[in-house]
C-alpha cells in the first residue's frame, strides 16, 4: 500500500515502469558502487544516468556527420555549383523514365 501511494506522488513522466537487468562481476559491481557513492547517488541512479548518457552519445555519433573544413567547403561548393550530368547519368535517367513511363 505504501508503495502505491509513493508511485502516485511521482509525476507520470518520472515513473519507472520498465525493468532492465544486467549481470556483472563482483569487481564491476564494486567499481559502480564506489563511483555512485563518490557522487552521492544511488547505484540505480548512477547506472541509469551513465547508460542514458552513453546511449545519447552513440546515437549522436551515428546520426551526425562531421566533416573536416576541406570536406565542408567541397560539399557547399557541390551544392552551389553542381556539375553537369555525364553521359552515363543521362543514360540512366532515360532508362529510368522509360521504365516508369515518365517523359
Amino acid at each position: 500500500m505504501a508503495r502505491a501511494q509513493r508511485q502516485e506522488s511521482i509525476p507520470a513522466a518520472r515513473r519507472r515502469g520498465e525493468r532492465l537487468e544486467a549481470r556483472v562481476t563482483a569487481e564491476q559491481k564494486a567499481l559502480i558502487e564506489h563511483a555512485a557513492a563518490l557522487e552521492g547517488r544511488s547505484i540505480t541512479d548512477f547506472v541509469l544516468a551513465s547508460v542514458q548518457d552513453a546511449a545519447k552519445r552513440a546515437i549522436a555519433e551515428h546520426e551526425v556527420i562531421q566533416l573536416s573544413v576541406r570536406d565542408s567547403k567541397a560539399f557547399v561548393e557541390a551544392l552551389l555549383n553542381p556539375r553537369e550530368p555525364g553521359d552515363r547519368m543521362r543514360e540512366r535517367v532515360a532508362a529510368y523514365r522509360a521504365l516508369i513511363g515518365d517523359k
